[in-house]
C-alpha cells in the first residue's frame, strides 16, 4: 500500500492534506504518514483507517497504517 505524508496537520482527516511519499518525521505525537490506497494521488481514508488514526493519536503510539512523529 502507498505511503502518504501529512502536509496539513490541522486537517489530518482530509485526503487533500496528504501527498505521496515520505519525509523525515520530527515533532510530537502528530500524524506523520499513513498507508492507504491511492485514489488519484490522494489517500482513500476509510472509516477503519480514520479510527486507526484516532487510536494512534489517543494512545500516542504508531499503528500498522499510521506513523506518528516522535
Amino acid at each position: 500500500m502507498p505511503t502518504f505524508q501529512l502536509n496539513n496537520p490541522n486537517n489530518p482527516g482530509d485526503p487533500a492534506s496528504y501527498s505521496l511519499g515520505t519525509a523525515p518525521c520530527s515533532g510530537s505525537n502528530q500524524i506523520c504518514t499513513i498507508e492507504a490506497p491511492n485514489s488519484t494521488g490522494v489517500p482513500s481514508i476509510s472509516t477503519a483507517l480514520r479510527n486507526e488514526m484516532l487510536q494512534a493519536l489517543n494512545t500516542r503510539t504508531s499503528t500498522t497504517n499510521v506513523k506518528l512523529k516522535t
